[in-house]
């Protein structure tokens, strides 16, 4: 959940519409591209240069190391409350500056049509590192 601009709500509103038609079709090979593994954060921090509230995290991904990211899951999430849980990532995206902070993988969540994200989490305990297909 990388930073974005504040909308107003009538784009957001046209962003949702947007969002909810499918897009194109693609090989699996697109899909199969993405490393996407779990995570369990370590450790969440407000983001104090973020245009919109953000958090920034330090992820353990098992054998691939620490990572961190930035991500707008404000209004759901309260730091303390994010720290053990285990998340859904991208870990194969070029590193992004936002906001002065390193972000390092994208963070997975569902998108609500006000802009609101909610996490996709595993719903069973699993060791970080492991790869989603």
């Amino acid at each position: 959940m990388h930073d974005a601009q504040p909308q107003d709500p009538g784009s957001r509103q046209a962003a949702h519409e947007t969002a909810a038609l499918p897009k194109p079709t693609v090989g699996v090979e697109v899909f199969q591209s993405l490393d996407i593994r779990v995570g369990r954060i370590l450790e969440a921090r407000p983001a104090p240069k973020a245009r919109r509230p953000a958090y920034q995290l330090t992820i353990d991904f098992g054998p691939l190391g620490i990572r961190r990211s930035s991500a707008q899951i404000t209004h759901y999430y309260e730091p303390d409350s994010l720290v053990g849980t285990l998340v859904v990532a991208v870990v194969n995206f070029p590193p992004r500056l936002v906001a002065g902070f390193r972000s390092e993988v994208l963070v997975l969540g569902a998108m609500e049509s006000d802009g609101r994200v909610v996490l996709l989490r595993p719903d069973r305990p699993c060791e970080p590192g492991l790869p989603i297909g």
